[in-house]
């Protein structure tokens, strides 16, 4: 690899994996575009849709670890909530990892873009009152949140997604999840669902695992970063943030879709 192909994925990842630190994503939704668009207008040879996605499923595995210990104090991590969806997410994103290698580019990409979609419509819905239940009172319907987990672990799967970037719409939406609980929560619920979507895109040979170690130096150094930084941000900026990053991402996709 050349060595200015080599900073340019460094940085990609370090970008996508402190902002997914700071808003409790894999950092995909950042990250895959980003693989996709910007090393072809740069003279670089463009990754297929299949290897942004395989390339991504990697590195998101490592992104959350960095994130997790970043939360690991403070109450921030529900472990009821990440064990019901944690294990629902994990389960459908191997299916849907697995799964993905039975469909064509344009297929990964529909599927990307109507994720995004859907989850930068949530992000705009009002969100009244959600930070003012302790962190210690805060309940949930575990049956709702087990299967939204698994419907977003299938499509997440297909992408190489961990789906952190719907998961977080729908636990501040749905389920009412405080905003710090949920990206401190979502992180370690996306590291669980990594692994499937990892397996998935690793035993069926989508992943190019030279940029994938790239990635993940990068996210080991930056999603921590991007945690700590957080932790002093308002919550309402932290959802504009993320609500920003899937709209752009979700129109950036369906504008390539359409050829336009």
């Amino acid at each position: 690899m050349e060595f200015s192909f080599i900073i340019t994925i460094f940085l990609i990842g370090f970008i996508g994996s402190f902002v997914s630190g700071m808003v409790g994503i894999g950092g995909s939704i950042i990250k895959y575009p980003m693989l996709l668009y910007i090393p072809p207008l740069l003279g670089f040879t463009a990754f297929t849709a299949h290897e942004v996605s395989g390339i991504s499923a990697l590195q998101v595995f490592f992104a959350t670890i960095g994130g997790v210990w970043a939360y690991r104090k403070g109450g921030y991590l529900n472990k009821s909530l990440i064990a019901y969806m944690g294990i629902s997410i994990l389960i459908g994103s191997f299916i849907g990892g697995y799964g993905s290698r039975l469909m064509s580019d344009t297929g990964v990409n529909l599927v990307y873009g109507l994720l995004a979609t859907i989850a930068a419509i949530m992000m705009f819905i009002p969100k009244k009152g959600i930070d003012d239940e302790k962190m210690n009172e805060v309940t949930f319907p575990k049956a709702l949140a087990s299967l939204l987990a698994f419907v977003t672990g299938v499509g997440a799967g297909i992408v190489g997604a961990a789906g952190a970037f719907i998961l977080v719409p729908i636990m501040l939406v749905v389920l009412k999840i405080p905003t710090r609980m949920t990206i401190a929560s979502s992180l370690a619920i996306t590291f669980i669902s990594s692994i499937g979507a990892t397996i998935g895109k690793v035993t069926t040979g989508q992943v190019e695992y030279g940029p994938a170690a790239i990635m993940i130096v990068a996210s080991l150094l930056a999603s921590p970063l991007g945690a700590n930084a957080a932790k002093k941000m308002n919550t309402k900026v932290l959802q504009t943030i993320l609500a920003l990053l899937i709209l752009g991402s979700a129109v950036k996709i369906w504008l390539e879709f359409f050829g336009v």
